[in-house]
């Protein structure tokens, strides 16, 4: 029945007959009613479940396992050759067999052209304007900024976490490039299903073989409907899918070819659930590129956990694209059917697949017969619409993006708001200064400014006494005249590393796991070689604070000490020459005098103590500024300004994040 036979893929088997096999008129075995056929349902949707704990693989939200993994597996250079011979063998000689005609003699050579691309007429260009028409302004800015995100990430994140979105990108660039007049729908389902029988019922003749052998479909199977313009860009999708030429078909020119379906390429993909490995990995491949898909389930397998699990759930976010077929009504008694489309809506709802109905975007679930024809009608209207809308395509792309956007989500967002705060920059700059001892620094200042004072304004035998104590031990002088204990030490080097440690943590605190880590490496970097520069800060500080400035009314100190210092010798002179019999005897002018020098040298010196604080604190608090401010920009310029960069950077990606997921207008 089929025309093209002369070269049928050996690995499909031998010929079956074209005709479905009969099918049992009553219902399942052993099922009288509706409900006990949801119930058997069920336990199977249980017992697979279960089973599927060990044995399947519990993909992701949006991923669908193994979907792009065989993609190198598409044909080479020699299938090319041979689909080039048998396109130009085509042009000799026409297929006019009554059923399938890929060029028949009566057929238009050109048809009228499609509406939508009139502004592509004469262009011959593919890519220019279905990048355009596939990808609108939103969905292309989405797929720049996620570009953008992957290229911003290279350095900081595990390649294999960037795979995925690097694999959207990848399959946006190259569908974008491909015609934007066709859609491309793959027919999955599992084996027994009847999906070639609802695919030779969409395409009006028999083209997929159907029978009782499994698995029937060993190989994906295209057939195209024309896009009403006198080029055929369908070509170019089809070796994308990998399909080659013997096993592309058309559709019987005439009363079947719906002007609705125009554009459309569908794909009868081998059983998701075959036992040859080949099959499953040939449906995962496909399915990875196909613009939308139609599922079709029977009522013995419609809760099979190989479906929902492997499948469904992993897809929930190509609802839009997405159709959900019950077949095979016909083997249901009485209300049998909308029991059990009853039933598979819940088990979608609970994958998270969300439902087309009551106007809201979705997946189209609906029943239907591929033998008897009931419900078809339905599914080409909706599968017509669907495909004149002509933008599956953008919205399968856009799915492929919320999906990459959903992986990536833990490596970009965070609980809470991150960064440093001023608190913990000042905490940081005050572990520093306290590793450097600007504190202990200004205190020895201090102590110095009061210690020059003092010899500035004591009395001359308590100068006499200190040079005294200088001559008997000139080490323990020289240790009393450092103004900064701090030199006696190198900088703590724990503390310097706690101090980063610390503020390490803080600007990492809430950032997903591989931007903490980037963080706290650039942290790393910027403490080697830190306590060794505070040490050289530290001893350039401190160099002009060996001699303290001296105040203006240190010179009237001085005179008025002086004057004291003079009245004692005077009255002591004035006392042994009265006992020499020099002077007069008088006693009282000359103890006045005594008393006077010596309580009054102390006095002078007490007061100068006195108004020596003032100054000293401020020369305290001015060499523990400088050391701190020292510290400050050290640590600012190795340790905060590489931190403050790397949050930089997971600011921009996260922003870039936030507008790959739209949530945001790009352009605002």
């Amino acid at each position: 029945m089929t025309a093209v036979t002369d070269r049928k893929d050996p690995a499909e088997g031998p010929d079956e007959p074209d005709t479905p096999a009969p099918r049992p008129a009553a219902g399942l075995k052993g099922i009288r009613g509706a409900q006990e056929v949801v119930r058997v349902a069920r336990e199977r949707h249980g017992e697979r479940t279960a089973a599927a704990g060990v044995g399947v693989r519990r993909a992701g939200a949006h991923e669908v396992p193994g979907a792009r993994e065989l993609a190198e597996t598409e044909l080479a250079g020699t299938e090319s050759a041979e689909r080039r011979e048998r396109a130009e063998r085509s042009e000799r000689v026409g297929w006019d067999d009554g059923l399938i005609a890929r060029r028949s003699p009566g057929a238009p050579q050109e048809e009228a052209p499609d509406p939508v691309d009139a502004g592509r007429a004469g262009s011959g260009v593919v890519g220019g304007a279905a990048y355009r028409e596939v990808l609108d302004e939103p969905l292309r800015e989405r797929l720049d900024a996620l570009g953008e995100l992957v290229g911003l990430s290279r350095t900081r994140l595990d390649p294999r976490a960037l795979a995925g979105a690097g694999r959207v990108l990848d399959e946006a660039q190259a569908r974008r490039r491909l015609s934007a007049r066709h859609t491309v729908v793959a027919v999955a389902g599992a084996t027994g299903s009847g999906k070639s029988a609802l695919f030779n019922a969409l395409a009006g003749v028999a083209i997929s073989d159907t029978g009782v052998r499994r698995p029937t479909t060993s190989q994906p199977l295209a057939c195209s409907w024309p896009t009403g313009g006198g080029q055929d860009e369908s070509a170019a999708l089809l070796d994308r899918l990998g399909i080659p030429a013997r096993l592309r078909r058309r559709p019987l020119q005439g009363g079947t070819a719906d002007e609705q379906f125009h554009g459309l390429i569908l794909v009868d993909l081998p059983d998701h659930d075959s036992a040859a490995v080949e099959h499953r990995a040939q449906v995962d491949r496909v399915l990875g590129l196909v613009d939308a898909v139609i599922w079709v389930v029977d009522p013995e397998k419609y809760a099979d956990a190989a479906l929902h699990d492997r499948y469904l759930r992993p897809m929930a976010g190509h609802a839009e694209v997405m159709f959900v077929v019950l077949n095979q009504t016909d083997r249901l008694p009485g209300d049998a059917a909308d029991q059990v489309l009853d039933d598979l809506r819940r088990l979608l709802d609970e994958d998270g697949v969300a439902l087309g109905e009551y106007d809201e975007p979705g997946a189209t679930v609906l029943a239907l017969s591929a033998v008897t024809g009931n419900g078809v009608g339905v599914l080409r209207e909706m599968l017509g619409q669907f495909v004149t809308e002509r933008g599956a395509a953008g919205r399968r792309i856009a799915a492929d993006v919320d999906a990459a956007a959903a992986e990536l989500r833990p490596l970009y967002t965070s609980a809470r708001p991150v960064g440093l705060s001023e608190e913990a920059r000042e905490e940081f700059t005050d572990r520093l200064a306290e590793a450097l001892g600007a504190t202990a620094a200004g205190e020895a200042a201090e102590r110095a400014w009061r210690r020059n004072a003092g010899r500035a304004c004591g009395t001359p035998w308590l100068r006499l006494w200190r040079w005294y104590r200088t001559i008997r031990d000139p080490q323990a002088a020289a240790a009393g005249m450092r103004p900064l204990p701090a030199e006696e030490e190198s900088t703590a080097r724990q503390r310097v590393e706690q101090a980063v440690r610390t503020v390490s943590d803080q600007a990492a605190d809430g950032l997903p796991a591989p931007w903490a880590q980037s963080v706290r490496e650039a942290a790393g970097r910027g403490a080697h070689g830190l306590p060794e520069a505070l040490d050289e800060l530290a001893e350039g500080q401190t160099a002009p604070m060996q001699r303290p400035p001296r105040p203006g009314w240190w010179p009237l100190a001085v005179l008025t000490q002086a004057v004291m210092t003079l009245l004692q010798i005077a009255g002591g002179l004035w006392l042994v020459g009265q006992i020499a019999g020099v002077c007069p005897p008088d006693l009282g002018v000359p103890v006045l005098l005594m008393l006077a020098g010596i309580v009054g040298g102390p006095l002078v010196e007490w007061a100068c103590r006195l108004a020596a604080r003032g100054p000293a604190r401020r020369y305290g608090e001015e060499a523990e500024r400088r050391l701190r401010e020292a510290a400050a920009g050290c640590g600012r310029a190795r340790v905060l300004d590489p931190v403050s960069a790397e949050l930089l950077r997971y600011a921009e990606v996260r922003e870039q994040y936030v507008r790959v997921t739209g949530a945001v207008p790009v352009g605002g």
